[in-house]
């Protein structure tokens, strides 16, 4: 199920109406991507293609656990990531490649694939698209509090090497500074369910 523009309740926005994709051709097909031409034309009657990469969507989860001390620390994985070739810091996250399955319960099954813990709350913190300049793919994050242990259970090649690591919610700042955090999603994340946490502490 590929994202579509729009989606997440986003409403028509001025200049939409300024184009229409005319023809679609499917050039790869590697699975959950696919890479596709779209002919595309304009009100003033120029045409011309545009490349896409369709992608299922995705989930990110931010979970996160208090301190004896009353502080925060998010549980966050290390991975390699072959398209950068070494591996990084990131929040749990994974496609949506089941059809029909809630981004609450795909936020789940990654959390307990990859950390070996499930959510008792989850509050949706933003969606997002990644990089609309070429591709479709359309994210939900979520925060993920009121942590249960469950045995992990980890897929891939990739998480089964990955470490895990609790980070304070108060030294974000300073890894994005020190380029230790570079992961767009996790940036986002880390940022809004700090902010979160902060409004919903009383004062």
């Amino acid at each position: 199920m590929s994202a579509t523009p729009g989606q997440g309740g986003a409403g028509s926005r001025e200049g939409e109406g300024d184009f229409r994709v005319v023809g679609s051709e499917t050039l790869l097909d590697a699975g959950f991507l696919s890479v596709a031409r779209l002919h595309v034309a304009a009100r003033d009657g120029e045409e011309f293609d545009r490349h896409v990469v369709h992608h299922p969507g995705a989930v990110v989860v931010v979970p996160v656990v208090t301190r004896p001390d009353g502080g925060s620390d998010a549980v966050l994985v290390r991975q390699w990531r072959v398209a950068t070739g070494r591996t990084l810091l990131e929040v749990p996250a994974g496609k949506r490649d089941v059809e029909g399955e809630a981004p609450e319960v795909t936020a789940n099954r990654e959390l307990e694939e990859e950390i070996g813990y499930v959510a008792g709350r989850l509050d949706k913190l933003c969606e997002f698209y990644n990089s609309p300049g070429f591709s479709d793919e359309y994210t939900h994050l979520f925060l993920a509090t009121e942590l249960e242990a469950r045995t992990r259970a980890a897929v891939s090649h990739e998480e089964a090497a990955m470490t895990i690591e609790r980070v304070a919610l108060d030294r974000v700042d300073d890894l994005i500074a020190a380029g230790d955090l570079v992961d767009a999603k996790s940036i986002i994340g880390l940022l809004l369910a700090r902010r979160f946490l902060a409004h919903a502490r009383p004062t």
